[in-house]
């Protein structure tokens, strides 16, 4: 069978701009990394248990992936989808790091959404896959439009497409386990800020190439000193001209 793509992603900004619930409300700039990626086939299996292959070090029923099978099952009740997991494994051949800020996570779960839909001829439009995938997890949704750039906004579900020439951009991910919620924490404890209409708007339309030509990597990322602050570590990993992507661990630089 055809094999898919599942792009990584870095944060060229990440702005907390307030809480919904048990999540975040942000602002930022993602942009897919081309050079970096998952790959997903579907491939014929015995037993009738949901398998994905890969190295994961998580649970089946954690993984991403089986989450955006049952929440596009709820949405379509799709008989063909049940069998189709009942006689084909999905296949993961992992490159992005877990755990990492780089969005691997989101964009396998995304690439099996649009991997199904297509197989299957479920006929659904990019936006009520992305609805779909907003259940997953908040980044999924921009993975799901496949823009090469977009702010992201709200708690991950508004997705406009950014227009700017692609980005040369190169990764580097410390072996150093982060903890997402743990960051977000130290943020709202010791950091928290409140982002002006004006710096809203300012960051919405500048490219990234200015915005990490204009911001250090503690005003571009929002979530890199309270990081540090819990992952000392993460001081001698971080180099000049190199910028923190997400909650971490995971630092990039934009190529000539």
């Amino acid at each position: 069978m055809k094999s898919y793509k599942a792009y990584a992603k870095v944060n060229i900004f990440l702005k907390v701009t307030g809480r919904r619930g048990d999540y975040h409300e942000i602002l930022s700039r993602f942009v897919l990394v081309n050079d970096l990626y998952d790959t997903l086939t579907f491939v014929a299996k015995e037993s009738d248990d949901f398998v994905i292959e890969g190295a994961f070090n998580c649970e089946t029923k954690q993984n991403t992936i089986y989450k955006a099978y049952l929440a596009l099952f709820e949405a379509t009740k799709s008989d063909s989808l049940e069998r189709l997991m009942q006689s084909h494994a999905i296949k993961v051949e992992k490159k992005i790091p877990s755990f990492a800020g780089l969005g691997g996570g989101s964009s396998d779960a995304a690439t099996y959404l649009l991997m199904c839909n297509e197989v299957l001829h479920l006929g659904l439009s990019r936006t009520e896959l992305a609805s779909i995938g907003s259940k997953v997890g908040a980044d999924v949704p921009f993975f799901v439009y496949g823009y090469r750039s977009a702010n992201v906004s709200g708690i991950g579900e508004i997705v406009q497409e950014f227009d700017e020439p692609a980005l040369r951009i190169k990764t580097v991910t410390p072996n150093i386990d982060i903890s997402t919620p743990k960051v977000y924490q130290g943020f709202r404890e010791h950091f928290y800020k409140e982002l002006s209409k004006d710096e809203y708007k300012r960051l919405s339309n500048i490219s990234s190439i200015d915005a990490l030509k204009e911001m250090t990597p503690t005003e571009a990322n929002d979530l890199f000193e309270p990081a540090l602050l819990l992952y000392p570590k993460l001081e001698k990993q971080h180099k000049e001209g190199w910028f923190f992507s997400g909650s971490g661990s995971s630092f990039f630089t934009v190529l000539a």
